[in-house]
């Protein structure tokens, strides 16, 4: 309100000084000029009936001449009132026209409306920064789930295109630099309905000034940022960003896993699914033979450092070697679209292929001709622009890693059903034989449908009979929570993780 307030003054300051000296020439001239009254008596105007007359001549009203006619030397002075006044009057209505539509003007009116929404908010909401691909997905899931975000983007574009979204939940969007803490502030980081601040710009350098400013200015709200630099990754962590989220070093992990523990990996998918997605079929990557890597920028080192931990043997194909670095057993120079230098890596003797480069149209012509060279590979596809899904389903590669996705999936999971991370954390130390059975359990229960998941918590506001049970020494167990409260010797289809 503050910068409302002085940017009015000072734009307008020269046109109200205009106003305030023409009106106070014309009231004195009106009042210094001689007059008659009915009889012929000299008479000469006060100072009221001056301000009244120039208040109404100025605005063309018109209301006559009072309280008596005027004589030609009054009437002389009113006319060249009426017109300085009149001119005044248009520079000062052209210069507050021009304010108005001064795009800064205009931003702070946004500004300022926005930040009074956001006071208003009763509902918890997560402050999202950044609304591209990963963002996109992040709100549209967490408004499916009746959950509230608000929304700082830099991109005017963007923010149009979320107005113009059917989400289920209104969303407040601003645009501005979140890197500013002005912004942030707007934003409602010090609300107290504000749950959490989620990073997801395109640049480690904003977010990283996200998460330094969110901490800062509410040191005890949950931080979660999106960073693809080691570098970037420490700082967060040294001052207590409770989750960062590198797309690649996720993706290499789930690499890793698939090898290793297969019924645990796709335990992961369809515990972590989307809502009425499809239940995806178990996968095998191959753990004997050598890979084909094509690409070995920040997504490419992660893959290669998980398949070498796993004893396998990977050949990288690279185009800018001097620029991204090589390993130590050397690289095949090139991008791998070609078949010469697929034939270098020795495509026809690998099991599997990484297309990794930075362009789905490179990723895409290399998948096709490796498949002619050697139709029997697990094919791992880069998928980088969400508007290339259509293709990249045509390719039908046996894992896509497409990082706003997995980004979005993984906060999705923090913010949606936070225990189900913790799940995952801790199946991790089961075995494999553990993990197939309870996605036998799991097959039983659901069609084709990856399951719905959400935690139910055990207290004297939502469970009141449970709890009077147990304080008159009652014995609940599992079992009993998961009857139908209707049909007591019935199991409700639902399983507790």
């Amino acid at each position: 309100m503050d910068t409302i307030v002085f940017l009015i003054f000072r734009r307008m300051r020269a046109p109200l000084l205009v106003l305030v000296v023409t009106y106070s020439i014309a009231i004195l001239g009106m009042v210094l000029i001689p007059g008659q009254d009915l009889e012929g008596n000299p008479w000469r105007m006060d100072f009221f009936h001056a301000f009244y007359f120039v208040s109404y001549m100025a605005t063309t009203i018109g209301f006559g001449e009072v309280p008596y006619e005027f004589t030609d030397a009054q009437r002389l002075w009113a006319t060249f009132s009426i017109y300085s006044t009149v001119v005044a009057w248009i520079y000062s209505i052209g210069t507050l026209i021009t304010l108005v539509q001064n795009p800064t003007f205009h931003q702070a009116l946004i500004e300022h409306r926005f930040a009074n929404r956001i006071k208003r908010l009763r509902d918890p909401f997560y402050l999202v920064c950044g609304y591209g691909e990963t963002g996109g997905a992040l709100v549209k899931t967490l408004t499916e789930r009746e959950q509230h975000a608000v929304v700082v983007e830099k991109k005017k574009d963007r923010i149009s295109f979320l107005r113009m979204q059917n989400l289920p939940v209104y969303v407040p969007a601003i645009c501005g630099d979140a890197s500013r803490p002005l912004h942030l502030l707007e934003a409602g980081l010090k609300h107290s309905k504000c749950d959490g601040v989620v990073a997801l710009t395109d640049r480690n350098d904003v977010n990283l000034k996200i998460a330094i400013a969110s901490k800062l200015l509410h040191e005890d709200i949950l931080v979660i940022c999106r960073a693809d630099s080691k570098e970037v990754e420490a700082n967060m962590a040294s001052f207590g960003t409770e989750y960062i989220i590198d797309p690649f070093d996720t993706f290499a992990t789930h690499l890793a896993t698939a090898l290793q523990a297969p019924c645990l990996y796709l335990l992961h998918e369809w515990l972590s699914g989307e809502s009425h997605d499809e239940l995806k079929e178990p996968i095998y990557p191959p753990r004997h033979g050598p890979w084909v890597l094509c690409g070995y920028g920040r997504f490419g080192k992660a893959v290669y450092k998980r398949l070498r931990q796993e004893h396998l043997e990977v050949v990288v194909i690279e185009a800018d070697p001097d620029r991204t670095g090589m390993p130590k057993e050397g690289c095949v120079i090139g991008w791998g679209t070609e078949a010469v230098t697929l034939q270098e890596a020795k495509i026809e003797k690998a099991v599997g292929l990484v297309a990794g480069t930075h362009d789905d149209a490179n990723n895409l012509s290399i998948i096709m001709t490796a498949r002619e060279l050697n139709p029997d590979l697990f094919v791992i596809a880069r998928q980088n622009l969400g508007d290339n899904q259509s293709i990249m389903d045509a390719v039908e590669a046996d894992m896509v890693m497409h990082p706003s996705r997995m980004i979005a999936n993984k906060i999705r999971v923090l913010l949606g059903t936070p225990l189900l991370y913790d799940f995952i954390r801790l199946a991790k130390f089961q075995d494999d034989p553990w993990s197939c059975q309870l996605i036998s359990r799991i097959a039983a229960l659901v069609n084709d449908e990856v399951p719905e998941i959400w935690e139910l918590e055990i207290n004297e506001e939502d469970s009141h009979a449970v709890c009077n049970a147990l304080a008159t020494g009652h014995t609940i167990k599992l079992g009993h929570i998961t009857k139908d409260p209707r049909e007591r010797e019935r199991e409700l289809p639902c399983i507790a993780l």
